[in-house]
């Protein structure tokens, strides 16, 4: 199958794509090699990337309409997966115009390119923060997200949401897929586990925010792209909710459209995982205990 990764230098796409070749898929990837974080780990990246065959990429934003269908002049994908994006929740206070650009108006190009395109599949990366303030433990994609506490949030809630309509409207197969602290080898710098990493090892103090009282439920990075590549398969049809033991698969009663969490099942105690990286590292991190910050 072909294949159109947005965000293809990231952490996620990387192993998507890297995946997908092994398993002789043909991949052409897009990403704006944002400075976010450093770019000499992307282009590392797509260098592992472009020693298989069958891939491809464009670098370029997703706001520029014209790079993106150019990208595509010669190549009409079955299956688009959209996971470029402006990540990070505490960034979306500095920068929210960043949000706005990358997972609105880029969000808006990618969709106008699928009703143009007509992929089999279209799938778009949300995240586990459009929850917000649900108090209800565990979440599932039943549960509402009417409460999102950040503009990163925000945007990926959108991002949901226009989808649904371009799926109802140009009968376009939509999968959203909501992510769960995803981890892993060349995972991003600004991710916890490397910060905390580089802080006990300078032995300086880690912030523990939450008083180091909240949970997560961590993704190992393998498993979620093993979970996109066999939904990619399954492109959704108009129906009712299909309910299993423990999951809910959303289908939408107007649209061939889903939204799906893909997540590791296991909460874990912030305070455990800091002691599971103490343990690897063999020294005590000094830890600084500070309340939730807004936006978190």
């Amino acid at each position: 199958m072909r294949f159109f990764i947005t965000g293809v230098a990231g952490f996620v796409g990387f192993h998507l794509a890297n995946r997908l070749l092994e398993d002789g898929h043909e991949v052409h990837g897009f990403d704006g090699m944002t400075p976010y974080y450093d770019p000499s780990l992307k282009k590392a990246r797509v260098r592992i990337l472009e020693e298989q065959g069958r891939f491809s990429w464009t670098e370029g934003m997703l706001e520029d309409k014209m790079a993106l269908e150019a990208s595509l002049e010669d190549r009409v994908p079955d299956v688009i997966i959209h996971l470029a994006a402006q990540a990070g929740v505490r960034y979306s206070l500095e920068a929210p115009l960043a949000y706005v650009d990358a997972n609105l108006v880029g969000t808006f190009n990618i969709l106008e390119l699928a009703r143009e395109l007509k992929p089999a599949h279209l799938m778009l990366a949300s995240t586990s923060s459009v929850y917000g303030g649900n108090q209800k433990l565990p979440f599932a994609e039943s549960d509402g997200s009417h409460f999102p506490m950040s503009l990163y949030a925000a945007t990926k809630k959108a991002t949901e949401a226009m989808s649904h309509a371009y799926a109802h409207l140009f009968d376009i197969p939509t999968t959203c897929f909501r992510f769960f602290t995803v981890y892993g080898p060349w995972g991003r710098p600004d991710m916890a586990l490397f910060k905390f990493v580089e802080r006990i090892e300078a032995g300086e103090a880690i912030d523990v925010y939450g008083n180091g009282e909240m949970s997560r439920d961590f993704t190992f990075v393998d498993d979620l792209v093993a979970a996109i590549e066999m939904l990619s398969l399954k492109a959704p049809v108009v129906g009712e909710p299909v309910v299993a033991p423990g999951a809910v698969d959303s289908l939408s009663p107007v649209a061939p459209w889903r939204v799906v969490n893909i997540a590791g099942g296991r909460e874990v105690p912030l305070l455990e995982y800091i002691e599971a990286i103490e343990r690897h590292l063999g020294q005590p991190a000094k830890k600084n205990f500070l309340p939730m910050q807004p936006g978190t």
